[in-house]
């Protein structure tokens, strides 16, 4: 049986959210329901929609164009979701819920995913 292999970009996403769950974990009670949640579920949000946009296949048979634009939403979804954490980590940092290096780690992993997922838009953008 051959074995699916998972898209660089989710699995990307997916160490992003491992180690934003990890780093948060030891962040400060005050932080628990505010900046801490909001990143954890950010990250959550990434890999949902990366899945999502996934999972639309875009064939030649039946809507093209309307699999396109759904696929392309969530792609769009997810990148938003990166800018957002990218400052909600900045934000933290301020705040001293995560270490400085900690989000040096977590911008990198915001940076490979972001490009990534531009690629793999360009990279629809030219298929259909």
């Amino acid at each position: 049986m051959q074995q699916k292999t998972e898209l660089t970009v989710i699995t990307k996403a997916n160490d992003l959210c491992s180690y934003v769950l990890t780093v948060t974990e030891k962040s400060p009670k005050r932080f628990r329901f505010t900046i801490v949640g909001k990143m954890q579920n950010l990250t959550l949000d990434i890999i949902e929609n990366l899945y999502r946009a996934n999972e639309v296949f875009v064939g030649t048979d039946g809507d093209v164009k309307a699999k396109t634009e759904k696929r392309l939403d969530f792609q769009h979804t997810a990148l938003t979701s990166l800018k957002v954490l990218g400052t909600i980590a900045q934000i933290a940092r301020e705040q001293g819920c995560i270490l400085p290096k900690q989000y040096e780690q977590i911008t990198k992993n915001i940076y490979d995913c972001q490009n990534l997922l531009g690629a793999w838009i360009n990279s629809d953008k030219q298929r259909y």
